[in-house]
């Protein structure tokens, strides 16, 4: 038994002026509330209870100190009455970590239409290319566009994802167009860098199912670690870089963009949403995670 549990009996023992009446109630034997008394009575230094044949009273120190227990376990009924309804009430912050430029285009946006459907929810967006520790940096759930590592995450898809290299029409017409893979090796490649990618080796598996894929190590003069910067330098004509549809699917459809070996396929990258196991999973984020679902099932933002 705990401390607490000491106080609940010597509470009971109190109100009902009995070591067998509290010990039924309680669902212990006189003999087990009478050495919990006694337990309590010698770390505290002092007599709580006038003991007889027939009943039990309060000591003045035991008076003073059942008020005082009185209120400790209404603060701690009301404690777990609190976390109750918070459970059930989607009420609280939800902190979000995703990519930038995704959660500028497609995140940002939705959030105020969230917070209009639940008024007690703040949401916390951070916005970074980097790969946060959900537990370590406190994070309630995050937006993946990734290859996802085994983990005991909860994953769940919003949307599926193509990938693609692209240049600007005047970058091609400037320095050529690649016909194979191996071609890469001798254009300026816009990498994503930031610790832990892997974006500097570029996968592509030829229009053949037989077709084995194929991995370069490609460079180039210019990398950032933030998406949109990337993006930018291609509109501009300063090279090749390995994009998701999301991010250029509108500048491929009005010319700005044109796809790079387009018989190779990059591996697909779909977005998700990951977060703790279910079980420990406040409302409020659980309700969030239902409405990205809702906002991206189906055909996703970038394709309809």
């Amino acid at each position: 038994m705990s401390d607490f549990e000491d106080i609940q009996i010597f509470v009971r023992v109190a109100e009902l002026g009995n070591l067998s009446a509290a010990g039924r109630e309680l669902r212990h034997s006189a003999a087990v509330v009478s050495n919990r008394i006694a337990r309590l009575e010698e770390r505290l230094g002092v007599r709580l209870l006038n003991r007889t044949t027939r009943r039990v009273n309060l000591t003045t120190e035991g008076d003073v100190y059942y008020r005082h227990c009185l209120r400790i376990l209404s603060e701690m009924q009301e404690a777990e009455n609190a976390i109750a309804n918070q459970k059930n009430t989607t009420r609280g912050p939800v902190t979000l970590t995703c990519p930038v430029a995704f959660g500028n285009k497609y995140i940002a946006p939705i959030i105020p239409k969230f917070v209009e459907m639940n008024p007690d929810v703040q949401i916390r967006l951070h916005l970074s290319d980097r790969l946060l520790d959900l537990l370590q940096d406190k994070v309630d759930l995050a937006i993946r566009i990734a290859e996802l590592k085994e983990s005991s995450l909860i994953v769940r898809k919003l949307a599926a994802n193509k990938r693609m290299l692209v240049a600007s029409p005047d970058y091609l017409a400037k320095h050529g167009t690649p016909q194979i893979p191996a071609d890469l090796m001798n254009h300026n490649c816009l990498l994503l860098r930031f610790p832990g990618s892997r974006q500097y080796q570029w996968t592509l598996t030829g229009p053949n199912s037989d077709d084995a894929p194929v991995t370069l190590a490609v460079s180039g003069s210019m990398d950032s670690d933030n998406g949109e910067v990337l993006t930018r330098w291609c509109l501009d004509g300063h090279g090749i870089s390995l994009k998701s549809n999301w991010e250029v699917g509108e500048y491929i459809r009005d010319g700005r963009l044109t796809v790079v070996l387009p018989d190779y396929q990059p591996p697909s990258h779909a977005v998700y949403t990951l977060y703790p196991e279910n079980r420990y999973l406040p409302t409020r984020v659980r309700a969030f995670v239902d409405f990205l679902v809702s906002e991206f099932g189906g055909t996703p933002p970038w394709e309809r």
